[in-house]
């Protein structure tokens, strides 16, 4: 049966074999504005943390704990492929990326908590 909850989950496939392919194919475009891959490691992170959130609804520390581990062994292949590098600055970026979720399902929560009692 296809529930909205298996629709996030093959999101969530997607994505990870989406991310998956652009981190570890060779790159075939300029890298003209400096650090634009540092904005594509938060939004895939951020992207990855709140499929993941919708899909199964994990407890945060196991959401950030695999997803860590993720961006970890992202840098650990791409340490290991010739027309790749690791970066450090790439894994603090992955991190953001979770920790930018968290603080925007954090406002979320808040705003409709001050909305719902605005209305009573």
């Amino acid at each position: 049966m296809i529930t909205r909850r298996n629709l996030f989950k093959i999101a969530l496939a997607i994505a990870f074999v989406s991310i998956s392919y652009l981190v570890f194919s060779r790159p075939s475009y300029p890298q003209n504005i400096p650090n634009l891959d540092k904005i594509g490691h938060l939004g895939s992170f951020f992207c990855l943390s709140y499929l993941t959130f919708l899909a199964f609804k994990p407890k945060w520390y196991w959401l950030a704990s695999v997803l860590t581990g993720y961006a970890i062994l992202i840098e650990l292949v791409q340490s290991r492929l010739p027309y790749r590098s690791a970066s450090m600055a790439d894994v603090v970026a992955d991190l953001a990326g979770i920790a930018l979720f968290y603080f925007c399902l954090w406002a979320y929560g808040k705003y409709f908590t001050a909305a719902k009692l605005q209305e009573e």
